[in-house]
C-alpha cells in the first residue's frame, strides 16, 4: 500500500514543490507515495469565498474560520481514516527523527496548512488535530513546513533512498549529530583528509566517527548530549 499524503492549504500550486524532483519525485511518479492537494477556500459557504475573521477579543491579523476547515477536512478524511491529522504550527511538539520513523511506518498523513495568525481553537479541538512544529520560528504560512515534515518523511520510505543504510547513520538517529564528512581529493587548499579515514581499518574509522559526533553534539547540542548521557547514568 503507498504512503498517501493529503495536504489543506490555501495554496495548492505550493506542491510538490521540490517533492516533484530527485528521489522523492521519482517515487512519486513510480507510485511510492500519492500526494492529494485539497483547497481549503472550495469549502466556504459565502459569495467571498471568505476563509477568515477577525479575532475574537481583538487583535491584530485574521483567524481561519472554524466551519470552512472543518468542512475541507470532513470532506478529505472518511470516519474509517486513521491517518494523523497534524496541523502545522509554531506552537505544536518540535518534529523529531524518532516521530518521522513513526509515520514512515504508516499509511501516510493529513496535514492541515494554516495561515494568517492562527486556527480557531474550536476546529483543532473538534477535529482532533495534533500541532507539530518544524522549529522555533515563524513562517508565513504552513506549506513549508509540511514540505519539510514530508520530505523528511518520503526519504524513509522503502526503496526511495539507493542505499538505506544512509538513512541509519545521520543526525539524531542514534541521538547524536551526524560526523564529518570528506572525499577525494585526498589534499585540498592545503587540507588533507584525516589519515584515520584512509587506513582501512574499520574499528578505528567507527571510533573516531564515534568521538566526532559526541564532540559536535556536545558543542553545538548540549540538550541533546545531555539526553543521550542520562540511560547510562541510570
Amino acid at each position: 500500500m503507498s504512503f498517501r499524503a493529503s495536504v489543506l492549504t490555501l495554496y495548492p500550486q505550493m506542491f510538490p514543490g521540490h517533492l516533484g524532483q530527485s528521489l522523492a519525485g521519482r517515487a512519486l511518479e513510480r507510485g511510492d507515495w500519492l500526494l492529494e492537494t485539497v483547497q481549503i477556500r472550495d469549502f466556504a459557504s459565502d459569495k467571498h469565498r471568505s476563509v477568515d475573521d477577525t479575532p475574537a477579543g481583538g487583535g491584530a491579523g485574521m483567524v481561519l474560520k472554524p466551519d470552512v476547515l472543518a468542512a475541507a477536512i470532513d470532506h478529505t478524511i472518511p470516519d474509517d481514516d486513521e491517518r494523523p491529522r497534524l496541523l502545522m504550527s509554531p506552537r505544536g511538539r518540535p518534529l523529531t527523527q524518532e516521530r518521522v520513523r513513526d509515520l514512515a511506518a504508516g499509511t501516510g498523513v493529513v496535514l492541515v496548512c494554516g495561515r494568517f495568525e492562527g486556527v480557531d481553537q474550536r476546529v483543532i479541538d473538534a477535529r482532533c488535530l495534533e500541532e507539530v512544529s518544524v522549529g522555533d520560528y515563524i513562517l508565513s504560512g504552513g506549506e513549508p513546513a509540511a514540505l519539510s515534515l514530508l520530505d523528511a518523511v518520503i526519504r524513509l520510505l522503502p526503496g526511495v533512498m539507493g542505499n538505506q543504510q544512509s538513512g541509519a547513520s545521520e543526525s539524531f538517529e542514534d541521538g547524536l549529530l551526524e560526523y564529518p564528512h570528506y572525499t577525494r581529493p585526498q589534499t585540498w587548499e592545503g587540507q588533507t583528509i584525516p589519515d584515520v579515514l584512509v587506513s582501512g581499518d574499520h574499528s578505528k574509522i567507527d571510533a573516531w566517527r564515534r568521538e566526532k559526533s559526541e564532540k559536535l553534539t556536545e558543542e553545538r547540542r548540549p540538550d541533546l548530549f545531555e539526553a543521550k548521557k542520562k540511560p547510562q547514568q541510570g
